[in-house]
């Protein structure tokens, strides 16, 4: 798919994954790429700093240790009792493990333990599944990442089905039964994506264009979800949250 954007000529490519990304850095060093949140830009080679990129990529990254130590704390928060958690991840996805390395440490200083929960394709999450029961896994939650993204339905119906808490990084899962979300607001890292395309398209350098964190962020808990696997989510948390679905 790289190969046939560049072979079209495109006037900027606007992609959310590292793959996506290095795929076309392997193919163009020329055509301009924009991405949305993404993760370890400077440790996967794609830029060479925040403040000056220096290749043909730029716009919006996150600091995944923060967020996702706050996932697991939010996790903790709402089921005191937990011990181990199982954590969603893509195999093939070079930024994973830097992730993983990183969520452990969190993970260590709240007294939980982690269960891998790795993936490479749609057709893995049931044996992924069946791992996390075997392991005894008391809630769930996935590092970012594109085809965890794309199976929340799947996750949040197991975690239901088991009635499991669990955690996304992406608030579609809230739509489909997720029971809490807590990251960048989505549409606010996608609107300033477009300023980046826009500047680009007006003859600025993804070189030159520092790239940016989101400064915005949401937490949303799923009132109709806790009730249905038994969970009373405690006041102290509910009034911390931006949105409460009931």
């Amino acid at each position: 798919m790289a190969s046939e954007l560049v072979g079209l000529k495109v006037d900027v490519i606007v992609t959310s994954q590292t793959p996506s990304v290095q795929a076309i850095q392997k193919v163009s060093s020329t055509i301009p790429i924009v991405f949305g949140a993404l993760s370890f830009p400077i440790e996967n080679g794609i830029i060479a700093s925040f403040a000056r990129p220096g290749r043909n990529a730029t716009g919006m990254t996150v600091l995944s240790e923060e967020l996702n130590g706050k996932r697991l704390e939010l996790l903790k928060e709402v089921a005191p009792k937990i011990m181990r958690i199982g954590v969603f991840s893509n195999l093939d996805n070079p930024t994973q493990p830097l992730e993983w390395r990183q969520i452990q440490f969190a993970a260590q200083g709240l007294g939980l333990k982690l269960q891998y929960l790795g993936v490479r394709s749609a057709n893995d999450f049931d044996a992924t599944f069946k791992a996390a029961l075997s392991e005894r896994v008391q809630a769930l939650m996935n590092l970012p990442e594109a085809l965890v993204n794309a199976n929340f339905k799947r996750i949040a119906a197991f975690a239901a089905k088991h009635k499991m808490p669990a955690i996304y990084s992406d608030q579609s899962p809230i739509d489909v039964d997720g029971l809490m979300f807590y990251g960048p607001i989505t549409s606010d890292v996608w609107r300033r994506a477009a300023i980046y395309v826009y500047e680009i398209l007006k003859g600025a350098k993804p070189a030159d264009l520092p790239v940016e964190q989101p400064t915005k962020f949401e937490f949303v808990i799923n009132l109709k979800t806790a009730k249905q696997i038994g969970l009373t989510i405690p006041q102290k948390v509910l009034i911390r949250a931006d949105k409460v679905i009931k």
